[in-house]
Formats: C-alpha cells, sequence, structure tokens
C-alpha cells in the first residue's frame, strides 16, 4: 500500500512539472534596443489552460536584483490569460549611457502560475528568465552583424585571450583552438580584451561563433594565430 502511494505521489508530480513546462513562452533569447526607436519589445505566450502572473524588471548587473531604473520593463506586472499573448515594452528613461558603443543590462521576466482556491498540496513552479538586453545607441559605426568576424586572439604566456576592437558586444558561442573546445567563452564587451580559460601555443587554429542579435548561431570564423 505504502509503495502504491508514493508511486501515485510521483505520477502527480510528474503530471504538475510537465504542465509548468507547457507554460508560459518568450519570443526570444535576447533583446536589442535600436537607440534610433523610442522602445524595444519582446512577446509573451500562454499557450497553456491557466493563467500566469507575469512580472519583468531590468537590471544593470547579471548576479544583482537592483531594479536599476535606466530602462523601465512595462507593463511591470500583469496577467496573462490562457491561450492569449502580450507584449513587455522596455523603455529608455534618458539616465546617461555610453553613445560610442553598447551597453549591456539584463532584462528579468518571471511566471507565476495560478492555483485553484481549493487546490491542496500543490507543487508551484515560479520561473525567472534573464536575458541580456543591449543598448545600442544610434550612429555607430560598422555592422554589428559581422562585429564578430574582428576579433583578435592574442596569447601571453601561453594563455588565450580575446579582444573586441568593435563598439559592439559580442555573445561567442563557441571557441575552439586546434579542435579543443574553450569551456564556456561567454561574452566580450566592446573595446575589452577577456581572458579565456584555455591554453594555447604560438601557430595554433582558432575557430569560434557567435550568437547574433536573433539569437541564431553565425558561420564560423577560422585564423592561424601568429608564430
Amino acid at each position: 500500500m505504502e509503495f502504491k502511494t508514493i508511486r501515485y505521489a510521483v505520477a502527480a508530480l510528474l503530471c504538475c512539472t510537465q504542465a509548468v513546462f507547457a507554460g508560459v513562452e518568450i519570443g526570444g533569447s535576447r533583446v536589442v534596443y535600436d537607440g534610433n526607436l523610442k522602445q524595444a519589445s519582446i512577446s509573451i505566450n500562454n499557450p497553456d489552460d491557466k493563467p500566469y502572473l507575469i512580472q519583468s524588471w531590468v537590471n544593470q548587473q547579471l548576479n544583482s536584483d537592483d531594479n536599476d531604473d535606466t530602462f523601465i520593463a512595462t507593463p511591470p506586472l500583469f496577467r496573462l490569460e490562457p491561450h492569449s499573448q502580450n507584449s513587455i515594452r522596455i523603455m529608455y528613461t534618458g539616465k546617461p549611457l555610453p553613445q560610442d558603443k553598447e551597453s549591456v543590462l539584463w532584462l528579468n521576466i518571471k511566471s507565476i502560475p495560478s492555483t485553484r482556491r481549493d487546490a491542496q498540496n500543490q507543487l508551484l513552479i515560479t520561473v525567472k528568465n534573464k536575458m541580456k538586453l543591449f543598448y545600442r545607441p544610434a550612429g555607430l559605426s560598422g555592422d554589428p552583424a559581422s562585429a564578430y568576424q574582428k576579433i583578435v586572439f592574442r596569447q601571453r604566456h601561453g594563455q588565450l585571450y580575446a579582444f573586441n576592437p568593435t563598439p559592439y558586444s559580442i555573445s561567442f558561442y563557441d571557441i575552439h583552438v586546434n579542435g579543443s573546445a574553450v569551456n564556456k567563452p561567454g561574452m566580450v564587451l566592446p573595446q575589452q580584451e577577456l581572458p579565456l580559460q584555455h591554453g594555447v601555443a604560438p601557430g595554433a587554429r582558432v575557430s569560434w561563433r557567435a550568437i547574433n542579435d536573433f539569437g541564431g548561431i553565425t558561420a564560423p570564423q577560422d585564423i592561424k594565430m601568429s608564430p
């Protein structure tokens, strides 16, 4: 009898988990705010049979919930009905930001599932998505779609570094050195150098791909480092 009870409890938990995973869908993995426009937006879709409460805000730092006021996400809190869609708009408040290069902030979107008043012992999972918000000032030189091709790889003391000479932020999808993958290459900011946790020798071949404005993966680039 105890075994059956445990089995039914696990089955109920799995059903609940599947329902949560079938919930809110976000229309992208990043947001690019064009400085020529007054706002940016991202769609939120609810294909589920129950409503969700959606909360959104913008941070300056990845690991902080500082609720910075440089950008406002609106509506900050709303109910998303079953089988419906809405959008979150992001608006720049005019707080000073560099105008000669991109700035990177973080958009948070939290989805909270609804509950029935008569529900008991119900498992609820609140999901918070954190994605990059790129503020791209008007008039930047160069093409953001090809900026990743301009990356300069350097080696110092046997260590690999990636230098970004462009005004655009570049998120790496992968980097390989002589076929060996670099672990979690991350993002290199404009006019900055990123140390990569990977050894390299003069003359090594380095290939890399980046993530574009739409969340897709670029064509690979390949170079041979100077001996």
